[in-house]
């Protein structure tokens, strides 16, 4: 707003100087200084540029002309508005055109007509701004675009010089790459191959062209549809491709992604990125011979030591004594934690290599959690902890998965609750329905483990925390996050140090509210 804009008046007479405070504080002008002395007001435009100055024509340090003269030298687009009696016109005039006022006004002034010309010298210092600035600016731009058009072509130059060797590059990664790369049409037909998937099929580049996918690659029936029509990134695993030079199948993994384009008019293409795994196929072979071995050659003769060492302590083949006897027991003990850990490697191997199949029954969910808390109940009450139960809108469910995996989940869950809580302390096991999905959880109040451990629970060999360590294989939690994935569920935890941690999985659309019948 104008009446905020800073005004400078000079005049050496105080009741000039008076009469004019007065009338511009009427009119709301906040930003206003007044000076019997040019000099003191020339100091005070050097601090504080103004918008407006109004100075009168005769003064004794220096006439008005001279005043204004030297303002404009500091300021040069300010408005200037010279008081001046009828005598001094044409001084006043001279003024105009030397020094180039904005205005001059003489004594005795009308009020509305001095307030006029204050308000229009304070709009064309606005304006002159303004139009500075937006010469500024222009300025700046042109200088800008001078140097851009002077630049252009060498950037031009140098962004297709960088497009070429992009290319190259691409090209160098796609060409020598070890696994085959295509390129796949929305239709299942191939657009481009590398030299590695020629390999692989046993066909040139320009058989490949335009050939049919699903004459190439063998996977589950719809799955090469499915990938298109979803539009998504897929993993394609124990598919097969056909070499047309041996007519042998030789097994892959697929990693499927669509190449997406900004016109959504156009149709979608796809890159896959085939991956031989001949090798990997050989190992897994290996592997199954080597836990056959391990079946035969370890589980047997451990049994057959662990029989016999127990005919010893139990004195069936005669009376042994008692250091004896703990020797033997401590043997035994030995041998079989040896089998529980190859016990539990062969579980690993079941699952790994999906040669497990899930027994699915439905039982009822309360029956099933109270049986496994019976059979850790001897633990509890040794401990003096209390195991508490609650169902969250699942009292009444019927659950439908492989009972004993289950149970083999939950009990182990439970054992490290209970391992892991001190005396007197509670172990909380929740059920939960959320939309027909199960949710167990198991909630002690133990040690808890660090934030960094959390993210090793699930995996092999992980014994416990880096503050107290599992006496175990290390195999349990590992085993129970593949028996839930084998359910197609998911098992995580939750845990704070020195507060506790709960250990949840979920099994999703495993309940049901509906009262079973059985036929006998």
């Amino acid at each position: 707003m104008y009446k905020s804009k800073r005004i400078i008046v000079v005049d050496d007479e105080p009741i000039v100087l008076s009469t004019l405070k007065m009338l511009l504080n009427l009119e709301g002008f906040e930003n206003v200084g007044y000076f019997d002395s040019p000099k003191k007001a020339l100091e005070d435009i050097k601090n504080s540029k103004p918008d407006l100055i109004m100075s009168d024509f005769i003064m004794p340090e220096m006439n008005g002309i001279e005043f204004l003269s030297e303002a404009k030298k500091i300021c040069e687009d300010v408005s200037m508005i010279l008081l001046t009696g009828y005598a001094d016109k044409e001084n006043a005039i001279k003024a105009i055109n030397e020094v180039g006022i904005y205005k001059y006004i003489e004594k005795p002034w009308d009020n509305e007509d001095l307030l006029i010309s204050i308000r229009n010298g304070l709009e064309r210092s606005g304006l002159i701004s303004e139009l500075n600035q937006k010469i500024e600016e222009l300025s700046a731009a042109k200088i800008q675009l001078e140097k851009y058009s002077h630049s252009l072509e060498e950037i031009v130059m140098q962004k297709t010089a960088d497009l070429v060797e992009s290319n190259t590059k691409l090209s160098a990664i796609i060409n020598y790459c070890a696994d085959g790369i295509i390129i796949v049409s929305s239709d299942a037909k191939i657009i481009q191959a590398n030299p590695a998937f020629e390999n692989i099929t046993g066909l040139d580049s320009h058989l490949l062209e335009n050939k049919d996918l699903h004459e190439l690659i063998f996977a589950q029936e719809n799955s090469l549809q499915k990938i298109i029509n979803d539009k998504k990134e897929v993993l394609l695993r124990d598919a097969a491709i056909k070499n047309f030079i041996n007519d042998k199948k030789i097994p892959v993994e697929i990693n499927f992604a669509p190449i997406l384009s900004d016109k959504p008019e156009e149709e979608t293409n796809y890159v896959g990125v085939v991956r031989n795994v001949s090798l990997q196929k050989e190992m897994d072979r290996l592997r199954d011979d080597f836990i056959a071995t391990l079946t035969h050659d370890l589980r047997t003769p451990l049994l057959a030591a662990i029989q016999t060492l127990q005919f010893f302590i139990d004195g069936s083949l005669g009376e042994i004594e008692e250091k004896q006897k703990t020797l033997l027991e401590t043997m035994k003990k030995s041998n079989e934690d040896m089998l529980g850990l190859v016990n539990a490697l062969l579980e690993v191997y079941k699952y790994e290599s999906g040669k497990l199949n899930l027994c699915k029954t439905t039982f009822d969910l309360k029956q099933f959690i109270e049986e496994c808390i019976a059979q850790i109940k001897a633990l509890a009450d040794k401990k003096e902890i209390e195991i508490k139960t609650v169902f969250n809108e699942t009292e009444n469910s019927q659950l439908t998965a492989d009972r004993n995996e289950l149970r083999r989940v939950l009990l182990n869950l439970c054992g490290n609750a209970l391992n892991h809580t001190k005396q007197g302390g509670i172990v909380e096991i929740t059920a939960s329905n959320k939309e027909g999905d199960l949710i167990l959880s198991v909630k002690d109040n133990g040690i808890g483990i660090p934030k960094t451990d959390i993210t090793k629970l699930f995996k092999r060999f992980s014994q416990g925390t880096s503050q107290k360590r599992s006496a175990g294989t290390g195999l349990g939690l590992y085993l129970s996050r593949q028996i839930v994935e084998a359910h197609q569920g998911k098992i995580w935890a939750e845990s704070e140090v020195a507060k506790g941690s709960v250990f949840s999985f979920m099994i999703p659309k495993a309940l049901d509210e509906k009262t079973l019948s059985y036929t006998k």
